[in-house]
């Protein structure tokens, strides 16, 4: 995979911290938020390839860094990472333009194949 940049956004620590970790492990570039207005900050002041965003409850925090992502760049990769699997929250954030949507706890396997495939996709959209 090509050195990508992607900013990451959840309010668990932890979970920043195994994003990072695997995703920096497969050559990425990693920027981590852990509030959703510092995410909104760092969207205006940097490019980035792909935004890994935490969905924490069925209130879908992250909607507005969603919806910056796409108004930015209508092609932004944007992978919503949920820890309730919640169907109102998956399809409001397919039609705001999320690329994909997994359920926490991700297997790193599972992570980073979503990740190589949201970044496949963005290549392929700017050629």
């Amino acid at each position: 995979m090509a050195r990508s940049n992607v900013l990451v956004v959840d309010d668990d620590p932890a979970d920043l911290v195994y994003y990072r970790t695997v995703l920096q492990r497969v050559g990425c570039s990693v920027v981590t938020c852990n509030t959703y207005d510092e995410a909104l900050d760092c969207l205006g002041a940097e490019q980035f390839d792909l935004v890994v965003l935490s969905q924490g409850s069925a209130a879908f925090e992250g909607r507005r860094v969603l919806q910056k992502s796409i108004e930015l760049d209508p092609g932004k990769q944007v992978l919503v990472v949920a820890r309730v699997l919640n169907m109102s929250c998956y399809l409001e954030a397919m039609q705001l333009g999320a690329r994909g949507y997994l359920e926490e706890p991700v297997p790193e396997r599972d992570l980073v194949r979503a990740v190589e495939t949201c970044l496949a996709t963005s290549s392929a959209i700017a050629a």
